[in-house]
Order: C-alpha cells, then sequence, then structure tokens
C-alpha cells in the first residue's frame, strides 16, 4: 500500500509539473502575447469606465512648461517627440516582417570591436568609413594642392592638417577595404592612344619629354572648339592624369551627364590662384577649378562626382546629385599644352592617399609641425589660440599617414618627415608646442595647447597612436624618442581616464576642472570614438583597465547608468 501511494504521489507530482509548463508556454513563454493581451484587457476596462481608450491629460514637467499627455486607466504616455529631445534619445518607426514597430536607442553611433591587434601598416582604426570630402565643412578638394579645404572655423577656407591627414588616412584605408577598382587608360602619348577629334587649325601629336623621360601627348588648339574626346560610357568618375600648360589661356573641361535629366554639368580646371568657382550663364551652371601656375607638369587625381557636388552647394542648388545617375559625356582641352596617363577609374586612392602625404611633406614647417593658420575659440575669454598653433592629434595622424607612406613606398623623405614630426611633443605650450602636465606630474600632447590646458581625450590618444606607428615602422635605430613619448603617454592615459568618467557617458575634455566651466560632455559620435580608441590600445597593451573602461563605456550607450548613493 505504501508502495502504491508513493507512485500516485510521483504521478501527481509529474501531472502538476506538465500542467504549469504547458500554462507558461501557452502564456508566460510569450511574453509579447502576454503584454498585448495585458493591453487590450487594460483598453478594455477603460473603455467600460470612460467609453473611449484614452483620455488628453495636460502633463506640467518640472513645473516650468505643460504638454499634452494620454492617459489609459492609470498608465501616462508622454510623446516621443518630447522624451527625444529632454533626454536626448533617438526612435524611429519600422517594419519588421511586415509589422510596424518602434526603435528606441541611447546612442547614434557604433562601436567598432577590433578582431585582430593592431596593424601601423594596415588599416587605420575604423577610418575606411569616413569620406571626408563629402563633409559639408569642406569646401572643396584644391586642383593645386590635392587636398581638403576646410571652412570649419574661417568661412574662406583654409588647410586643416587634421583634415588632410584624415583624407590620405580613409583612402589609404579604403584601398585596403574595397575591391580592385575598375581602371582604364584613355591616353598615355606612346603604347595608348585615344581618339581625339581635333578641329582644322588645331593639331595633336606624341613628342617625347625630357622631364618625364617618356612619350607625353601635345595639343594645341587656338579657336573656341577645342580638342575632344567622347565618352558616353565613360560612368567611372575618377579621373587622373598629369597635366600641364604652355599656354596662359589653357583649359580642361569634363561634361558629366545626368542620365535621367539629359542635363549637362561641365566641370573645368583652368590656369588660375582661383580655388573653386561657379558661374551662371544663361541658366546654365558651370564649377571652375583653378591650377594656380600651370607652367609645371601637375598630377591631377579628381572625383568628378565630389567635384561637381561642391559646386552645387557653392551655387546654392544644394547637392543631391547622385553619383549613379552621372557619366561623362565627352572631354575637352583648349590652349597649348601636354597630357599624360590620361585614365578614369572606379576609384584611386592610393592617389588620392600619396597627395596628402605629399602635401604634409611640403608644408611642414622647420620646428617639425604643421602650422594651423586660423585663431580658434576653445571657450570665450577664456582660452584662445592665435594662428600658427600646433594640435597633437595633427601632428599624430601626420605621422600615421607618413609612416604608412614610407612603408609603402620605401621613400625615406616620408620617413624623415614622420621623425620630425615629433618634435613639439618635446615642448611645452608655453612654448610653441603641445605637451602639457596635469597637476604638474602626467605629461598629456594637447590637441588644442591652450593656457591653461585643456586635456582633450580623443586628440591626445590620435598623438599615442601616431608615435606608436612611428616605433612599429621605422627602422630600429631611427625610432629616437618614440618609443619614450608613447611610454609616458600611456601611463598619463591610464591615471587620467577615470576623471573622463561621468558615470553616464564621457567629457571631451577637462576644462571644467583647469578652466572652471561646466563640464564639456562628449556626444554619442566621440564617446563611441573613446570606446574605438581604448579597444585599439587594447590590442597592443595587456593592461585591463582599457578593456574594463571600454566596457562601462559601451554600456552607457545602451541607457545604463553608474550606481548611486
Amino acid at each position: 500500500m505504501a508502495r502504491l501511494n508513493l507512485k500516485l504521489l510521483l504521478f501527481l507530482l509529474i501531472a502538476v509539473v506538465s500542467c504549469t509548463l504547458v500554462t507558461y508556454i501557452f502564456t508566460c513563454g510569450h511574453p509579447t502575447s502576454s503584454h498585448t493581451s495585458f493591453i487590450h484587457r487594460l483598453k478594455e476596462s477603460s473603455s467600460e469606465s470612460r467609453g473611449k481608450l484614452y483620455e488628453e491629460l495636460l502633463c506640467s514637467i518640472n513645473g516650468m512648461y505643460q504638454i499634452s499627455c494620454r492617459k489609459e486607466g492609470r498608465e501616462v504616455f508622454i510623446p516621443f517627440s518630447f522624451l527625444e529631445k529632454y533626454y536626448e534619445v533617438y526612435g524611429k518607426l519600422t517594419k519588421n516582417r511586415g509589422h510596424e514597430q518602434f526603435e528606441w536607442s541611447h546612442s547614434y553611433s557604433k562601436v567598432f570591436k577590433p578582431t585582430m591587434r593592431y596593424n601601423s601598416s594596415g588599416m587605420f582604426m575604423y577610418f575606411s568609413n569616413y569620406n571626408v570630402e563629402v563633409r559639408d565643412r569642406v569646401k572643396c578638394i584644391s586642383a593645386t594642392e590635392g587636398v581638403p579645404v576646410s571652412t570649419q572655423w574661417e568661412a574662406s577656407g583654409y588647410y586643416y592638417p587634421v583634415q588632410v591627414a584624415q583624407y590620405g588616412l580613409s583612402h589609404y584605408s579604403k584601398n585596403l577595404s574595397d575591391h580592385t577598382p575598375k581602371k582604364k587608360i584613355l591616353e598615355d602619348g606612346n603604347l595608348v592612344t585615344a581618339k581625339w577629334q581635333v578641329p582644322k587649325g588645331a593639331s595633336v601629336k606624341r613628342n617625347y619629354d625630357h622631364e618625364k623621360f617618356t612619350h607625353v601627348l601635345e595639343f594645341n588648339s587656338h579657336d573656341s572648339m577645342g580638342i575632344s574626346i567622347k565618352l558616353r560610357q565613360g560612368i567611372d568618375l575618377v579621373l587622373s592624369l598629369d597635366l600641364r600648360f604652355l599656354s596662359i589661356n589653357g583649359s580642361l573641361t569634363i561634361f558629366l551627364e545626368d542620365r535621367d535629366r539629359s542635363t549637362i554639368f561641365p566641370v573645368s580646371f583652368v590656369c588660375s590662384p582661383v580655388l573653386i568657382q561657379v558661374l551662371n550663364s544663361s541658366g546654365s551652371y558651370s564649377t571652375t577649378y583653378g591650377l594656380g601656375s600651370c607652367q609645371n607638369w601637375n598630377q591631377l587625381t579628381r572625383d568628378l562626382h565630389v567635384d561637381l557636388v561642391k559646386g552645387h552647394v557653392l551655387s546654392g542648388r544644394g547637392k543631391k546629385l547622385l553619383k549613379t545617375k552621372l557619366r561623362i559625356h565627352h572631354l575637352l582641352v583648349k590652349g597649348h599644352g601636354q597630357l599624360d596617363n590620361l585614365t578614369l577609374a572606379s576609384s584611386n586612392h592610393m592617389g588620392m592617399f600619396y597627395s596628402s602625404a605629399d602635401w604634409l611633406v611640403r608644408h611642414q614647417d622647420s620646428s617639425g609641425g604643421w602650422p594651423i593658420g586660423v585663431k580658434r575659440k576653445i571657450a570665450s575669454g577664456k582660452a584662445d589660440l592665435d594662428p600658427g598653433w600646433y594640435s597633437a592629434m595633427g601632428q599624430g595622424q601626420a605621422m600615421s599617414l607618413l609612416m604608412r607612406a614610407y612603408y609603402r613606398s620605401g621613400k625615406s623623405h616620408y620617413l624623415e618627415a614622420a621623425l620630425k614630426g615629433m618634435k613639439p611633443f618635446s615642448k611645452s605650450s608655453t612654448e610653441g608646442g603641445v605637451r602639457a602636465y596635469f597637476m604638474n606630474q602626467y605629461p598629456w600632447y594637447e590637441e588644442y595647447p591652450t593656457v591653461p590646458p585643456s586635456f582633450v581625450l580623443n586628440g591626445f590618444i590620435y598623438s599615442l597612436i601616431g608615435l606608436y606607428d612611428v616605433v612599429s615602422l621605422a627602422p630600429h635605430d631611427q625610432v629616437g624618442d618614440a618609443q619614450l613619448l608613447f611610454d609616458q603617454g600611456m601611463h598619463s592615459l591610464k591615471k587620467l581616464l577615470p576623471l573622463f568618467d561621468t558615470g553616464s557617458g564621457t567629457v571631451y575634455d577637462l576644462r571644467h576642472f583647469t578652466l572652471g566651466l561646466a563640464p564639456n560632455l562628449a556626444r554619442w559620435d566621440y564617446h563611441s570614438t573613446h570606446i574605438n580608441q581604448l579597444l585599439l590600445l587594447s590590442t597592443i597593451d595587456s593592461d585591463p583597465i582599457l578593456t574594463t573602461v571600454a566596457g562601462r563605456w559601451i554600456s552607457y550607450m545602451s541607457g545604463k547608468r553608474a550606481a548611486h548613493n
């Protein structure tokens, strides 16, 4: 009897557990369905009690202002358009498997977790995603220098070494991440010759050039028609060529066609000091770039879509010109000149990379720096920088670019410029360098070398990466002070990292400490940059503080906060 009772008890226990599991599967096991059912019951209850699903409600926010809300039962619903601005969060309606849903996020930025150790000769961080030239604060790509012209702090435009270096590093990285570009040589004056349309009185011939040690095409057109090539299938919009004019009125014009609207847009390069100019002739706009003095060989690498878009922006017509809708209709040269290596390609990342590297070599001063020729206001009346200041971030990213140029080309002048670029790191900000000390103890390399210091985090870490690239790629006997500067900087970074943590995000700099101002909170893209930089450094330095802090800062991007008392 006792054995029978034991079996019966076991059977009943199994039955209870089975019923519980089935009940869970059909109710609790579907939280969305359960929640929907709860909302449905709440609506039914509200409907029965009030005759409608919700009622309008006035919400008082901190006693300062009022907004319209809705009330369902005891639940109050506040418009997301208010929450979005009030809490700086982000949301949008999306479709998921045919059903509409609302996606809420605390951050609009991304973290790129490294999958391998940082390689100084490889891609620079996540810069393959950068498109420096299309930024609103880039006026255009100069035809004389081949690098961006910035309007960030001066509307007329200036060369900003940070932007120049980022332009080159992004194209170096794209060269490693993108597919092999399509490329077609149209004319090299020797093996490949184009079918030029030459009007009466004009001429083309191919001569040996003793300066280039190769054959080049010489053209001579004295009338207004010019010499042209038709390229109706020219869908690849990156143009490269070597060009010089032997007359002062020479020009090269590329006619781009919008295939949807059958509209022609001319983009010209002329012998002129003008940076960029848009001319309107009877409602037809043309964009012109100056080549400066055309007497010497000029190596041009141009993204014609970018050139055209910058002209559209300057003319006030906006920048909505899809690259996929454009093709080259024809190309026209006027005047007396020579050209070589005329090429169309889908991209020419290395050409643009070397344009930046060569600019840095040409414009480095005797102190090893790349001076910034505009005034920078850091905080109103507190810490301004007069034209001619150096940036540790600019120095660091320039070194990262130049060391890659040295690695790829083997040319010593790139290495020499990178090594020389370390000089400002050993000079204090008060002496025209970029070095400051936190509490007179920890050395810091200043993105903005103000007095008193501002201690910008992202610019400091970029300078450390530049120093590491020198250590990694320079010949061992030429590294100089790079290792010492890097080690000192890493020690300071680990000690000062906690000061940049707000418990819900990060601060951009330490002006609240040095200038006595309110904290300068980092927006999400700078916050994610801080994280990405720490994750990169963690692949070359095993100290757990780097990954621990990065992990905590990542959690802030999904709404987590530090514990309170």
